[in-house]
């Protein structure tokens, strides 16, 4: 019996141990020593004054925590990144009856990254995510209880889209 409980504990120790994948392939050359995150600021027709601040924030820390990057605020940095929110909307995605069902908070980054030290890299897009919330909760009641989820989804993609190599 102790035998079986041992194998049965060493093959899911060893299955747990090479099953470990992480998705994250952050791709920065030897040569990139510091980079300069803007203020993204909030343009879109609907702003809420929390976002671009937390957004900034939640990114740099993103950036501190996870590159061997030095935030600088120097037109000098090797990596230059700004933009600012485009849209901060929502719209109805599910009806029944004669009710709304759920509604979807639409969030779009307009995103500029500048490499200085190899301007082909330099690119523009917009990053958006939809934050799906109930019919029955208002619109302020949603940004409250989804902004966690929107800081740390939309700084990934962000993250992602500046440092990921795919």
């Amino acid at each position: 019996m102790k035998n079986r409980l041992f194998i049965l504990i060493l093959a899911v120790i060893s299955v747990k141990a090479t099953c470990n994948y992480s998705f994250r392939d952050v791709s920065i050359p030897t040569e990139v020593k510091t980079v300069r995150v803007n203020y993204i600021d909030n343009r879109a027709r609907y702003i809420n004054p929390q976002l671009s601040p937390q957004l900034t924030d939640k990114l740099r820390q993103k950036i501190i925590s996870q590159t061997r990057l030095t935030i600088i605020n120097s037109d000098e940095a090797d990596y230059d990144v700004s933009g600012w929110v485009s849209d901060f909307s929502v719209n109805t995605s599910g009806i029944s009856g004669n009710q709304v069902s759920s509604n979807n908070l639409n969030i779009t980054v307009h995103l500029i990254f500048k490499n200085r030290l190899n301007a082909k890299k330099d690119f523009e897009t917009d990053i958006t995510r939809n934050f799906p919330f109930p019919g029955t909760m208002n619109f302020t009641d949603a940004q409250n209880s989804l902004m966690e989820e929107i800081l740390k989804n939309m700084s990934e993609d962000i993250f992602n889209k500046i440092f990921s190599d795919w």
